[in-house]
């Protein structure tokens, strides 16, 4: 029997498996959590406390360290950040108030270390990209603008991102290499990428390009963290050398088997629409069936396609789960 982190690195490496990940990558929504504390769940569990939750359902332990630009937790929310940048005088107003310390974390990350080697956890690492900060810092609308009239602006904050990035790595990979790491960026909409290639090869390729070679040494998988339409986005991501993509979501009609026809070595986590899941176990059973021919050619974990919305009720998540559970075991690579 493989444990967790060997399942994982095996779905990654496209290898047999003797079943597939059972995860939830983006957890639930508070108000989701709190629908079901009427619903029956006990109300020790906060939204909050992801593994507890994830033990209460069975689902597989998954650890997540996420570094934030702006405060060292992992439940930083950026709201007291967000769009307070116009111009390079704010930046410097600010820069003082951004990137934290994280060696706390960082320190709690040996335990989790330990129980990954023996294959308990996997361990999961974020860091915030070079389309996602920047955008929290300034706002879209401002962001956008800045490509053509601030260059040196946005060439400032990523150069800053990418040191802070790096030394956090000098930091982290001594103490806990992890199992995978995904980058969150949100770099995409349901209509596609939200800048052009020759925007992305300017402002965010060449701070990847010195970032990624320091996690492909250890061999870490990397996935990039991007709602909506990521088909366009793929080929850009594959020439840096991004491995993998999530959420995959259907509102915004990715197409996940299409997706594995044209890149057949993407790496692809969810993809499992959530709004079949208020519709009764034949349109979820019939959201497996879709996904089957995924699940058994590797590289491919099902999951929900973002988190599980309140309009979910505690009965119809785990209808949700029984049928999870049924086809991550009969159907595997």
């Amino acid at each position: 029997m493989m444990n967790h982190v060997e399942r994982f690195l095996a779905i990654t490496r496209f290898q047999p498996v003797d079943r597939m990940p059972r995860w939830e990558w983006a957890m639930w929504w508070d108000e989701t959590i709190a629908r079901w504390h009427q619903e029956g769940l006990p109300r020790q569990l906060r939204f909050n406390e992801v593994l507890q939750i994830s033990d209460h359902f069975g689902l597989d332990p998954y650890q997540q360290f996420w570094f934030s630009t702006t405060d060292p937790t992992i439940a930083a929310t950026q709201h007291h950040v967000e769009g307070i940048v116009s111009g390079m005088d704010d930046y410097v107003r600010i820069r003082p108030e951004l990137f934290p310390c994280h060696d706390a974390a960082i320190t709690t990350m040996a335990s989790w270390a330990e129980r990954q080697r023996h294959g308990e956890v996997v361990v999961w690492c974020t860091l915030e990209g070079f389309f996602w900060f920047p955008r929290t810092l300034m706002g879209f609308q401002k962001l956008m603008y800045a490509f053509g009239d601030q260059p040196e602006l946005l060439h400032r904050i990523n150069r800053d991102l990418l040191d802070f990035n790096l030394r956090l790595l000098d930091r982290i990979l001594p103490v806990c290499v992890p199992t995978f790491m995904t980058i969150a960026e949100d770099m995409s909409y349901n209509h596609g990428p939200m800048i052009s290639k020759r925007t992305f090869d300017e402002f965010v390729a060449p701070y990847y390009r010195a970032l990624l070679p320091r996690l492909q040494e250890r061999g870490i998988p990397v996935f990039m963290d991007t709602d909506g339409d990521v088909t366009l986005l793929v080929p850009w991501l594959e020439e840096l050398g991004i491995q993998g993509v999530l959420p995959l979501e259907r509102q915004a009609s990715v197409d996940a088997v299409k997706l594995r026809k044209q890149f057949p070595e993407l790496l692809m986590v969810g993809h499992f629409d959530k709004m079949t899941m208020t519709r009764g176990e034949t349109a979820m059973r019939q959201e497996f069936e879709r996904l089957v021919p995924l699940m058994r050619g590797g590289g491919f974990i099902p999951s929900v396609d973002h988190q599980t919305p309140p309009g979910v009720s505690l009965e119809q998540y785990r209808t949700y789960l029984r049928l999870l559970w049924e086809y991550t075991e009969a159907v595997h690579t």
